[in-house]
């Protein structure tokens, strides 16, 4: 039997090193994407279960894993469950004259939820919120030197991480309510480096500007639930979710400096500025249906809209205005026979999902949409018996992001389009606490 030593030992270590992970970098790759606003967005869409599933689930209720998507379904925590993610990606990145490809792996989240009582469940975790992770190179005219170009590095690595505390509530026979609480954290540096080769040049220097932003401040969400058992084998559900804009505390630090060819720093560093101000994240609203019977099957469909015009950044490398964005998805889950003693397979779980999204950026007026396919499945050990369970859940997309569409008066520039293919891998051990001992 997994103890509660054994369980709070490992949350412990598995929160260490998620908390060292965090500090290294978040990023799956290079994403050109990345570089504006605070990165890319992970945005309100859940873990590994919803991932299989297209990013669906909020208003869909869960006995095996966290429900940390809509705080409201904490109360069907039936069980102290713990856990743990592991995200990877593989994605190419091109446009009309070039292409690359990259894989990367990193630690995705961390989650334990507790039930308080039969009306009352909680949660406590840390996820990452966005990351930043590019690096990118252009070539340019010169005016007035037709002979010369022009030529720009632009990098960036970082991200923001969540750790919240979440709470649900059963208020009536069918409604919950539930709420959390994050305090969101990190650190971004992005570079623009700039250098003129020329015939009348004869060693290449790059100028480097630098910016590092240190975030720190609060956010809040506030859920709903509302579930009707329509017959015996059929229960419908509505979930909504409201994150609330904030605005977070940033400390900017700008510095230049020069660099030869190979990327050795010529001379000193100078510091421009070292001063703080504040960033505008953006409110963002979510409306979640389910249908499900109780036992085996759910089927969900999910929508958002976020305000990302209202959105204030205090970097002065990144400042592109922002537009406001939307995703729908749509999913379902089957387990064939959750109860099968003979048939192993009859007991998996298997998910899949669709999901679209616009995105916050339109170059020259051009919107660029974030279409994907899911797929998932969640695996029970043998070994599960009333009081403990533990489950490997797989949840994988493939997914295209952008276009390489020319750009009109962009000098015959194409946009930038990439292929991806996600998978999480996580881990959900979930142990009966505060048994209370009787003598017979």
């Amino acid at each position: 039997m997994l103890t509660t030593k054994k369980l709070s030992g490992a949350l412990l270590t598995a929160a260490a090193t998620l908390f060292a992970g965090s500090a290294w970098g978040q990023g799956l790759g290079n994403s050109p994407y990345s570089r504006i606003g605070l990165g890319d967005s992970y945005g309100n869409f859940g873990g590994v279960r919803q991932l299989g599933m297209g990013g669906s689930g909020l208003a869909a209720p869960n006995t095996g894993n966290v429900n940390e998507l809509n705080p409201a379904l904490l109360t069907y925590t039936p069980r102290t469950t713990w856990e743990a993610v592991f995200n990877a990606q593989v994605q190419t990145v091109k446009n009309t004259v070039a292409s690359s490809r990259a894989g990367t792996g990193t630690l995705g989240y961390l989650a334990l939820a507790v039930p308080l009582n039969k009306r009352w469940g909680a949660a406590v975790g840390l996820k990452p919120y966005s990351s930043v992770d590019y690096e990118s190179n252009t070539i340019g005219s010169v005016n007035g030197d037709p002979l010369a170009q022009a030529y720009k590095k632009y990098t960036g690595s970082g991200g923001l991480s969540e750790a919240y505390f979440a709470t649900g509530i059963h208020v009536l026979r069918d409604l919950n309510l539930g709420g959390s609480a994050s305090y969101l954290f990190g650190t971004i540096t992005q570079s623009e480096g700039t250098a003129i080769n020329s015939p009348n040049i004869a060693a290449q220097q790059l100028v480097v500007a630098n910016e590092q932003l240190r975030y720190a401040d609060f956010l809040f969400r506030a859920s709903a639930h509302y579930r009707h058992q329509i017959n015996k084998n059929l229960n419908v559900n509505l979930g909504a979710v409201q994150t609330f804009q904030a605005n977070l505390k940033a400390n900017r630090q700008r510095t230049t400096e020069q660099q030869d060819a190979r990327g050795a720093v010529i001379g000193n560093v100078v510091q421009l500025s070292d001063d703080s101000g504040t960033t505008t994240t953006p409110a963002m609203s979510q409306l979640g249906f389910s249908l499900d019977n109780g036992r085996n099957w759910s089927f969900n469909l999910d929508g958002s809209r976020q305000q990302w015009s209202d959105f204030k950044t205090f970097s002065l490398i990144s400042p592109q205005a922002l537009s406001n964005t939307w995703r729908v998805a749509s999913g379902g889950e089957f387990t064939p026979d959750p109860g099968s003693v003979d048939h192993y397979f009859q007991r998996v779980t298997y998910r899949l999902g669709l999901s679209v999204a616009q995105l916050p950026y339109a170059p020259l007026g051009n919107r660029l949409y974030d279409r994907a396919v899911h797929w998932g499945f969640a695996f029970p050990l043998p070994t599960a018996t009333a009081l403990e369970s533990t489950v490997i859940s797989l949840g994988f997309a493939y997914g295209v992001r952008g276009n390489t569409d020319f750009l009109v008066g962009n000098n015959g520039a194409s946009n930038v389009q990439e292929n991806y293919v996600r998978m999480q891998i996580g881990a959900t051990l979930s142990n009966r606490w505060f048994i209370k001992r009787r003598l017979q």
